[in-house]
């Protein structure tokens, strides 16, 4: 028994040691940070921020390298099943891991044991937009128009499953109103459409929307947040014309369930350190989104208490996905 306890012992004392010196020569080559969403979206906006200036800070390329697909599930599996050594990380958007267990009947990964939180990046709202030759200038006349033309108004998602589409839902539960989802491969050719008046009404991140609103090329209606956005104080919530809506997005880095402590303790400290610069703080500003960070245990908490939020919502949406 005292063997098997000091052979136990030494494995341990190896293991930290192990870790240890890992953590101190960690980066010891380029980093591969998985985007589970489509270049050109909110998500692979803010990542190309914060991967830049957190390759400055460690000496170190940090990749992004974008795995599009079922709302986020293709990259999510990858990044769950690449090695356990801090150079493959996951920054996603929340949903992939908070809604999806309850949109999808499968996933082919578990949001909880499949990874290590590391920190939140940053948080941005969605907004509701339209083309600017649609008639509606508000979130009452879209619900208007929409109860006297039921079926008759599309609207522009991201994809099957992703935020854009639960909004849709939720928009379509909670003010009564029948409008028709049409699904695109990603944020940037669902926008693309609603500039050009193919489709007129979207859910699209601030980040995604902002440069076309700033142009002219967009109107928004409201943030789909609970309340207003400091990064657009005078856009009305939508949740001012249909009580009971609204939900943040968020964007956040994990690794691989398995991760040294020690890799994750420094990854942590120095995403810290980079979105407290004031540089990534107002490039992230310009682009429609608020750096955010905790601690991974506070972040842990809150993907677990976003998860049994996103269900009710899912359930109550009726939005289903094989």
């Amino acid at each position: 028994m005292l063997r098997v306890l000091q052979i136990t012992l030494a494995l341990t004392a190896l293991a930290l040691a192990w870790g240890s010196v890992h953590a101190q020569t960690y980066p010891s080559k380029p980093v591969t940070i998985i985007v589970p969403q489509a270049a050109g979206g909110a998500n692979d906006t803010v990542a190309r921020t914060f991967a830049h200036k957190l390759g400055e800070n460690l000496g170190q390329q940090f990749i992004v390298d974008n795995r599009a697909g079922a709302g986020g599930n293709i990259g999510a599996q990858l990044a769950a099943r690449a090695p356990k050594d801090g150079h493959t990380l996951l920054l996603t958007l929340g949903t992939a891991l908070t809604a999806n267990p309850a949109l999808y009947k499968k996933i082919a990964f578990d949001p909880i044991k499949d990874f290590e939180p590391i920190t939140p990046v940053a948080t941005a709202p969605y907004v509701l937009v339209v083309n600017p030759s649609f008639p509606a200038k508000s979130v009452k006349e879209l619900i208007d128009l929409a109860k006297a033309k039921p079926g008759q108004i599309n609207y522009a998602s991201a994809g099957n499953g992703t935020p854009n589409h639960l909004l849709g839902e939720m928009l379509k539960t909670v003010a009564g109103i029948d409008i028709v989802h049409i699904p695109y491969k990603g944020a940037a050719a669902a926008l693309t459409d609603v500039v050009g008046g193919q489709v007129p009404v979207a859910f699209n991140s601030m980040p995604s929307a902002m440069p076309f609103i700033k142009a002219n090329q967009l109107r928004v209606l409201g943030v789909a947040s609970e309340k207003r956005t400091p990064l657009a104080p005078d856009v009305p919530a939508v949740s001012e014309s249909v009580p009971g809506f609204g939900v943040l997005s968020w964007y956040g880095l994990l690794a691989p369930a398995g991760t040294p402590k020690e890799i994750i303790t420094k990854l942590h400290a120095e995403s810290v350190k980079v979105l407290n610069t004031p540089e990534v703080k107002e490039k992230m500003a310009s682009q429609g989104a608020e750096v955010y960070s905790s601690t991974p245990e506070q972040f842990a908490a809150m993907i677990k208490e976003e998860m049994a939020k996103w269900a009710k919502i899912v359930k109550a949406s009726g939005a289903q996905i094989d």
